[in-house]
């Protein structure tokens, strides 16, 4: 304000002077100026043409001028050069706004000045700004990940500039609209509030004013969908045994993963199995597999999970067989029957033949002597005779029933006697009185009989008397009373006896006598009553406690008795001199019922006899057991399906098989695997019914094809074998050197034949490719060793060693090699090679050297070929002589070589060097008229049987 006042006065001052000066007056018509159009503020882009409006009006026209922050602004009439122009009306045109960084120059605030004589007009202040838009965003936006629903919101700051920049949005290049009710747009933020899979993409923050738009680096919304449900898995009631599917079929962005869990456990090892389409299914399902079951789908957005139950229904199991009693009359019986399944079967027992059925806590029925516990035992009191028979305990569920069955048999009084204590071994004086106790247990029907060495004794000798306790007493012994005495007992259940013997001394001189009362407190107490432990079809095991009064010595072994009515109808001792009080007692039959006494023995005699053990009966002799249909058996077994998987080698001589089974009987009691090597007898090996369907073959031959199958079995019975598979062990390096290995010096001493023979076929595994000898040489002297190493076909056997040092310690090794490797060799060998030989041993190595075989063949040869040219010869020359005679040449004297003056019969002094063809060769010759001649096929013509002529050799034809 204070500018404008200032630049009013300027103006005011001037016109003064100048009226004064010219000493004019204004015109009446003229006016002063006025401005009518204002300039208005002007935002303008940099390089951008603008123009400041400016119009007066005034009498004469006024002059305008413009001034920039109180400086008057230089124009085109000024400068012809400036780019800033001053139009006709006043107004002040740019023909581009410049502008930098450090020079504004057309930035500022602007005012238009009218004048003409009378005055100036001076406009309102406009502002000329020089807008700007920076490229560099203040805040870009981010990638932003959502789910389906949520809201999504993305920031941006746009970049600095003036006028402040607008904000936009754009998605995949496209303006975003706000027309959609889900997106706003406010204060630089696009925020969405309900997103949608469709709202992803890429957005760009558009930042815009007069200068233009700036884009953002692209940001993108990523739009996911949580884990949805399409298949639930749904509760299931399946059978043991079978196979159960869970669903559970998810979609979701990203694909959620699916993980199956079980509540309060682990999912069944090596049973279950999730599929491609996320399903669990679980196989061979057992009555611990119930449970709850979940299915948990998760991805980066969210989760879901679902539940399901699973309900296995068992069929009822028999857990606790009744066991087949036998029982006396009046005693009371139990029978267990435990059972299991799911649901847990109710379990109800009959007697075969009879209607009635026996429930837990159901009345007493029969006189009160059944009953069925809440856990399933049935108690039978007061048995009677009419209790034997078969009784069954049946379980019953929705799954199904199984039954089982036990025996009882009901024993009347029908033990035979039992004598407590027998006649004893007795030497008595002559004349003395004897007594031969028979003390027996039992009722009053029994009948007591006496025997002398097999022969009843009738009682007319009025020496013997019986007494009313069983005992023989006979009266003034004589020698005829000497013998074996038996006292034999019977009832109508049976009979018993015991021996003894009674001998006589003349002398008078007693040996042992009768026990009497005081003597009888020697002999050791009854043992307690035995219990039986174990049963077999052939064998029951006993076990009792020992009286604690010993009496006059220790108890140095007991006697055990038996009876079974089905066997004989006496006592008969089946074990004595037995020294533990445990025994297993052999030999039974099997199938029969049993009872058991157990006398001790010490140095005066035998105890009376222990409390008879309660029945017992050996194991059924069929295939069987007790209360099972041998044909259901049978028919189950071969249902049952087994399947070997690939044998594991663990070693060249072990492996391990496992197998699965298709399907199962409760019958089942172990698997019999069968395996052999290829052509040979099969070897067996029993597993019993366990957790784990595996064993461990062992003690395997190496480098062998083995077939291999598996089969059930129940006791007898077998079942179907599963496909053979095939097993090969691997070779293994030998474990046995050669045999017989042999060093041999040869004549000269600088070689050895070495000799062996291979492996014990028993350890070889694969076949030998080769053998190796060592011939080790150590000089202690030198410090220093020589070996001589040689290799040679597996096919050979021998080999000879040159290059020897006499006087020198050599030790010999060989080994054999597979293609595993060199395998054991054997013991060293130590020898020292003799520089000097034997005669023997000179021509035993001579015979044994190869060039002597081959030299005695070729002169074998030239003798026989020598042979065979003598017989040609003198062949044709008896021929000849049938036809013609030939005259030989005379050789004079003188034209004979020295070397024909030699031994006849000799071909020359070379001979010399075979002595043996020399002294073999023909030494017979023809000589005529002083002069010699030789042969040269046989020495054996006579001077008569030559023609020649003596002084003129001459051949003459034979007429």
């Amino acid at each position: 304000m204070v500018h404008q006042i200032s630049v009013v006065s300027d103006i005011f001052l001037y016109y003064l002077n100048l009226f004064y000066l010219t000493g004019s007056r204004a015109r009446f018509e003229d006016s002063p100026p006025r401005i009518v159009e204002d300039p208005s503020d002007l935002i303008v882009s940099k390089g951008e043409p603008a123009t400041l409006n400016c119009k007066a009006e005034g009498r004469p026209n006024p002059t305008v001028e413009w001034f920039k922050d109180g400086e008057r602004v230089e124009t085109d009439r000024d400068d012809p050069r400036s780019h800033r122009m001053l139009l006709p009306s006043g107004s002040l045109f740019f023909l581009r706004i410049v502008h930098g960084r450090r020079s504004k120059p057309d930035e500022g605030v602007y005012t238009c000045v009218a004048r003409n004589y009378l005055g100036e007009a001076v406009s309102r202040n406009a502002s000329l700004e020089v807008a700007i838009l920076r490229d560099d965003f203040r805040q870009a936006p981010s990638d932003v990940v959502v789910a389906t629903g949520e809201p999504a919101v993305l920031e941006c700051v746009p970049p600095r500039g003036h006028p402040e920049p607008a904000v936009s949005w754009k998605r995949n290049n496209a303006r975003v609209s706000n027309k959609d009710d889900r997106i706003s747009m406010r204060g630089g933020k696009l925020m969405i509030s309900h997103t949608r899979k469709s709202d992803a993409g890429m957005y760009v923050c558009v930042g815009t004013n007069m200068v233009g738009e700036r884009d953002s680096d692209p940001a993108e919304l990523v739009v996911y969908e949580r884990p949805v449900l399409i298949r639930r898995p749904v509760n299931q009631v399946v059978m043991e045994e079978e196979t159960v599917g869970f669903l559970c079929e998810v979609h979701g962005d990203p694909a959620p993963t699916v993980r199956w869990n079980r509540e309060g456990g682990e999912l069944p090892r090596g049973r279950f199995e999730i599929r491609s389409d996320n399903s669990l299914h679980l196989t061979r399902v057992r009555g611990e597999d119930e449970g709850t079951y979940t299915c948990m789908s998760e991805n980066s957005v969210g989760k879901t999970e679902a539940s399901a139950t699973l309900q296995v229904h068992v069929p009822p199991q028999i857990t606790i067989k009744p066991q087949d009693q036998i029982s006396a009359q009046g005693c009371s019986v139990t029978f267990r029957c435990g059972t299991r399944g799911n649901p847990s079967p109710a379990i109800f027992w009959k007697k075969e033949g009879s209607q009635m059925l026996l429930f837990p806590g159901q009345p007493l029925s029969q006189s009160g002597r059944y009953s069925v516990s809440m856990s399933g035992e049935l108690s039978i009191t007061d048995v009677h005779l009419e209790d034997s028979g078969y009784y069954v305990c049946q379980a019953i569920s929705v799954a199904g029933s199984v039954l089982t069955k036990a025996l009882l048999e009901v024993e009347g009084d029908r033990v035979p006697p039992i004598i407590r204590q027998g006649p004893a071994n007795q030497t008595l004086a002559l004349g003395s009185v004897a007594q031969l106790q028979c003390h027996v247990i039992g009722g009053p029907s029994l009948r007591i009989m006496w025997e002398k060495d097999g022969e009843r004794i009738v009682g007319d000798d009025p020496r013997m008397t019986l007494m009313e306790n069983g005992t023989l007493q006979i009266t003034n012994v004589e020698d005829e009373d000497s013998g074996m005495y038996t006292c034999v007992v019977s009832s109508a259940t049976g009979e018993s006896s015991w021996s003894g013997t009674l001998t006589m001394r003349e002398d008078g001189a007693p040996g042992s006598s009768v026990p009497r009362v005081s003597e009888s407190i020697q002999l050791p107490g009854p043992p307690q009553k035995p219990v039986v432990t174990d049963v077999t079809r052939n064998t029951v095991t006993l076990t009792w406690q020992s009286n604690p009064h010993e009496g006059g010595a220790a108890v140095t072994s007991y006697i055990i008795e038996a009876f079974s009515q089905s066997v004989g109808s006496v006592w008969q001792t089946v074990a004595d001199h037995v020294k533990q009080e445990k025994h297993m007692v052999i030999g039974l039959y099997p199938n029969t019922v049993y009872l058991f006494i157990v006398r001790a023995v010490n140095s005066y005699g035998l105890s009376d006899p222990s409390p008879i053990s309660e029945p017992i009966r050996t194991q059924d002799g069929s295939p069987t057991e007790q209360g099972v249909d041998r044909r259901q058996v049978q028919r189950e077994l071969g249902e049952v399906s087994l399947y070997l998987q690939k044998p594991v080698v663990l070693s060249p001589t072990s492996a391990q098989v496992s197998w699965t089974v298709a399907r199962q009987s409760q019958y089942v009691q172990g698997y019999r695997l069968l395996y052999r090597s290829t052509g040979s007898a099969w070897l067996v090996q029993d597993v019993k019914v366990g957790p784990e369907l595996t064993t461990v073959l062992t003690d395997l031959h190496t480098d062998t094809e083995y077939e291999v199958k598996v089969r059930p079995y129940f006791n007898e019975l077998q079942g179907l074998d599963s496909p053979l598979v095939q097993l090969r062990t691997p070779e293994e390096v030998l474990s046995a050197p050669p045999q017989a290995v042999s060093v041999v010096q040869l004549s000269n001493s600088s070689s050895i034949s070495v000799s062996w023979e291979p492996p014990p076929a028993d350890v070889q595994s694969g076949t030998v490719l080769e053998y190796k000898v060592w011939c080790l040489r150590s000089d202690t002297e030198l410090k220093t060793e020589s070996h001589i190493n040689r290799t040679v076909d597996g096919a050979v056997l021998s080999i000879l060693l040159t290059g020897l040092l006499p006087d020198l310690q050599y030790s010999v090794m060989v080994a054999a090699v597979t293609i595993l490797g060199v395998g054991e060799h054997s013991p060293p060998i130590d020898l020292v090679l003799s520089d000097s030989l034997s005669l023997s041993e000179q021509i035993t190595g001579v015979v044994s050297q190869p060039a002597f075989i081959a030299g005695l063949g070729v002169a074998s040869w030239l003798v026989l070929m020598g042979f065979s040219g003598w017989l040609y010869c003198r062949h044709r020359r008896r021929k000849e002589l049938g036809h013609y005679t030939t005259s030989f040449a005379y050789t004079p004297a003188g034209m004979l070589s020295p070397s024909a003056y030699s031994r006849p019969g000799m071909l020359g002094s070379n001979m010399g060097n075979y002595p043996w063809l020399a002294e073999s060769w023909p030494a017979h010759g023809l000589s005529h008229n002083g002069k010699d001649s030789v042969n040269c096929c046989s020495g054996k013509l006579d001077s008569t049987d030559r023609y020649y002529n003596g002084e003129s050799p001459q051949s003459h034809l034979a007429t």
